[in-house]
């Protein structure tokens, strides 16, 4: 059976970024499925660059094992959430005047960014925000450095902000978390699935400071999104009132699907906090969700039980045949 090629939106979300590994880690062992663009924000970025590193170097197996080494070394760092409540009185320039980041130090000891740039066949697509321009940038394979992780993945209340090119840059889930245009314009598979890793609804008006102050991050992070995801929903239903599709962005538009993997609701429910949480066993108890979800997503695709998300049916699409 010829293999189905995907395109994967990888979200960021601290260090639930594991549960994305659990998933990445499960679909490299599925033959049945094969991958051309990535696109990724902050922990979906790193997890994007190192499939695709691992990948280029080491075949499935070697994806597999990159993306294990990183969660691993992550699991091994301080813990971060200790200090969050300094975060609201301190700039980072304040608490962190060396701007050291042991996220730097992993990163080069794991991705080979020549080899990356250089042989990767994969698209990648990482988005930074503009700390000047409010504006989302979309750096592509070529373009990818250790820095171009970091400005991803710059907490602005965390780290100083990284500057690529005199223009200075922070976490890219402020403005595209993931970026999804790039997988439907630039790509050609019709499927792109999204790994999700920001809450669902809630089902309760927060009332506290503190789950008023967490529910709006936690809708901050996920506007860019929710805005791309209406606009493809809406140009490919427009795609679809023409019997015949005049023009390629039409019919390209008229092939998409969208599927959605998530975390399952009782970890969306956990506070924006529980993202600072790098201990061990919950890195790998992400990982194993993630291994579950993906498994449940396969199942669903070929021919077994369906798999639940709860974003999927607003914005889940069926291919034109």
């Amino acid at each position: 059976m010829k293999a189905r090629v995907l395109n994967l939106a990888l979200q960021g979300g601290g260090s639930y970024g594991a549960f994305t590994w659990g998933v990445l880690d499960r679909l490299l062992e599925d033959e049945r499925v094969e991958f051309d663009g990535l696109s990724g924000t902050s922990a979906g970025a790193m997890n994007a660059a190192l499939l695709a590193c691992g990948l280029t170097i080491g075949g499935r197996d070697g994806a597999r094992a990159a993306l294990r080494r990183f969660w691993e070394g992550v699991g091994a760092m301080p813990p971060v959430a200790s200090f969050s409540f300094l975060w609201r009185f301190v700039s980072p320039y304040q608490l962190n005047p060396l701007n050291h980041n042991p996220l730097r130090e992993l990163l080069t000891s794991q991705i080979d960014f020549e080899r990356l740039r250089n042989d990767c066949r994969l698209k990648l697509f990482v988005a930074a925000t503009n700390v000047r321009t409010g504006m989302a940038r979309v750096f592509r394979t070529r373009e990818l450095s250790e820095d171009v992780l970091l400005a991803s993945a710059c907490v602005p209340a965390l780290h100083h902000s990284v500057s690529i090119g005199g223009d200075a840059y922070w976490d890219g889930a402020l403005t595209a978390n993931p970026p999804i245009r790039p997988l439907v314009y630039e790509c050609e598979p019709r499927d792109i699935v999204v790994v999700l890793l920001q809450p669902g609804p809630r089902h309760e008006v927060p009332l506290t400071a503190e789950a008023i102050q967490s529910r709006v991050g936690e809708i901050g992070l996920s506007a860019g999104l929710f805005s791309e995801l209406e606009g493809i929903a809406l140009a490919k239903r427009e795609a679809e009132r023409d019997a015949l599709p005049v023009g390629r962005l039409a019919r390209r538009l008229r092939r998409v699907k969208l599927h959605f993997v998530s975390t399952p609701e009782a970890l969306a429910q956990k506070s924006m906090l529980s993202r600072l949480n790098t201990e061990s066993l919950f890195i790998h108890m992400l990982h194993d969700e993630g291994r579950k979800q993906a498994e449940a997503w396969l199942n669903e695709e070929f021919g077994a039980a369906p798999a639940v998300s709860w974003f999927a049916p607003r914005f889940a699409t069926k291919a034109a045949d």
